[in-house]
């Protein structure tokens, strides 16, 4: 029987990338079953009570105090955890000696003393701030911020859509930008921000309401042989009628106005119709090639420098194709550098894609699998709630709706998220999965018991898998699925298809990935477009895989 064991560390802030970190950590020995470590604050005592994990000692603790609950298989083990938790939070630092060490500001006002006091270093010219605090106190923050003149990322979650607006508004009124709140991912003048991957600098500039659309679409365009200036995240709420596109829209003023920035690439799920019409006029002003992706939107008329397109992979190509074009004017394509290790061999410049455009035949060796004709139905296990969208959109246009806890029709909600119906996608990180636990990125065992779930209902026959690469990320999330995936193809006849979100330089390196999830047993596609027509490919009698 297993030991449930709680304890508060009073007036002890982490935030959560990090608090999700050390509970990885922790998850890495088979004795612990679960590890939880989250701020007391009211939101999150609920998901607590949800999981059954909300003691009465964690239920008095206060909203600056941290809370961690470990269950395990023997006190030893958990004994254990809680000493790997103490050290993880107190960073490694050592107390005594006399080295000047470094402090690290434990608040805004800390943060904004020293940079007043700071002299010809990089804090005095800081101009950017990341927050990543407690939904009910994120807003605050970000307005202290805004009053200091800094730019904001806002990677907090939960905060009032209200408190979202007003935020925006006084950063409009005194030109600064806010990436969020619920901002996973930004790249800034090459530096990440959140959820990233490691790609390029180049001539185009990114917008995205989606983090792992953005993330997605870097990759690809790195892929592609071009790069990326900026990459602007502006949460997934201000294409929102409430918010109007605050951000979007600035951010589109601000990469217009960019001298490095020569093709901008935009992509969210379809705004507010009038937060749409706003966007599209304001890049038909852009002075430049702009790149559409609203997944699941319908087409529309567009101004001449806009291209509509439907796919991330299609978008990517297509600001890759734009920036070449320029290239081939006469135009400076910006700095080439690589972030971090070496540039590989600038691929082909890939075609423009048109809507639905197929990417290539499944490989050969799936043409000639057996199918057992009971396993008709597609499952997608996702960990990036765009790409979960873009399976439905994709299937959508393939005439195979889709149920799932995030659909793109509400009349396709999942009644009861425990067992899938038919063809089914999930989002995985979405709240509905990561009660008490950390983002599937981070922590892939929810993933792993739905691979082992689907692959013993009778009536399963492809699975389809993301591998999300990038900072703050699972630092192999192909070796973590590996056995579960062999388990699953041994067990069934089940085709597994999979494709891998990042790049070389990213550091769990993306061929590595890739060789992995292929030596499991994988069909390994080059992009999340293509992965979907793969496993929608595979749904139809063998015969008909034959060129």
């Amino acid at each position: 029987m297993t030991a449930i064991v709680t304890r508060i560390k009073p007036n002890l802030y982490k935030d959560s990338v990090a608090l999700m970190r050390v509970a990885e950590k922790l998850l890495t020995d088979p004795a612990i079953s679960r590890a939880t470590l989250v701020m007391a604050t009211p939101a999150n005592k609920d998901i607590l009570q949800e999981a059954g994990l909300l003691s009465s000692e964690a239920d008095g603790a206060a909203p600056s105090d941290l809370i961690v609950v470990i269950e395990g298989e023997d006190n030893a083990a958990i004994t254990a955890a809680f000493a790997l938790v103490d050290t993880s939070l107190q960073g490694g630092s050592q107390a005594g000696g006399s080295a000047v060490q470094e402090v690290t500001p434990k608040t805004l006002g800390m943060a904004l003393t020293e940079r007043v006091a700071a002299d010809n270093t990089h804090l005095a010219a800081a101009n950017l701030v990341q927050i990543s605090v407690p939904g009910a106190y994120a807003g605050a923050e970000a307005l202290k911020a805004l009053k200091a003149g800094l730019n904001v990322f806002l990677f907090s979650d939960n905060v009032p859509l209200e408190q979202e607006r007003a935020i925006k508004q006084l950063a409009q009124a005194r030109g600064l930008l806010v990436m969020g709140p619920d901002c996973g991912t930004a790249i800034i003048s090459g530096v990440p921000l959140g959820f990233a991957n490691v790609v390029r600098r180049g001539s185009i500039g990114l917008i995205g309401a989606s983090g792992t659309g953005l993330q997605e679409i870097s990759s690809q365009i790195h892929v592609m042989g071009a790069g990326v200036s900026h990459a602007i995240g502006t949460g997934g709420r201000d294409v929102k009628a409430e918010i109007g596109g605050i951000t979007m829209l600035m951010a589109l003023d601000l990469l217009a106005a960019d001298a490095d920035t020569k093709v901008i690439g935009m992509v969210s799920k379809p705004p507010a119709p009038e937060v749409m019409a706003r966007v599209i006029e304001r890049a038909g002003q852009a002075g430049k090639p702009v790149v559409v992706v609203f997944l699941g939107g319908a087409a529309m008329a567009v101004p001449d420098n806009v291209t509509q397109t439907d796919t991330l992979y299609a978008c990517a190509a297509a600001c890759v194709a734009a920036a070449h074009a320029g290239e081939s004017a006469g135009e400076p394509a910006g700095e080439p550098a690589v972030q971090r290790g070496s540039a590989p061999a600038p691929a082909a410049i890939a075609p423009r894609m048109a809507p639905g455009a197929a990417l290539g035949p499944l490989p050969a060796q799936s043409a000639t699998q057996s199918r057992d004709p009971a396993r008709r139905w597609l499952r997608g296990l996702f960990s990036g709630g765009t790409f979960c969208t873009e399976a439905q959109v994709a299937l959508r246009i393939l005439g195979l709706p889709c149920w799932s806890n995030v659909p793109l029709d509400s009349a396709r909600v999942l009644p009861g998220l425990q067992r899938s119906r038919e063809h089914t996608m999930l989002d995985l990180g979405d709240d509905d999965f990561t009660v008490g636990k950390p983002h599937p990125m981070i922590d892939p065992s929810t993933r792993i018991a739905r691979i082992a779930q689907e692959a013993a209902d009778p009536e399963t026959a492809v699975l389809l898998l993301d591998i999300v690469l990038g900072y703050a990320g699972h630092l192999d999330p192909a070796g973590a699925l590996s056995a579960p995936i062999m388990q699953a193809r041994t067990k069934r006849d089940l085709a597994v298809v999979a494709f891998v979100c990042g790049t070389e330089q990213d550091p769990q390196v993306r061929s590595q990935q890739e060789a992995t999830l292929k030596a499991a047993g994988c069909l390994v596609a080059s992009s999340s477009t293509q992965a979907v027509q793969w496993a929608a490919a595979l749904l139809r009698p063998a015969k008909s895989h034959q060129p």
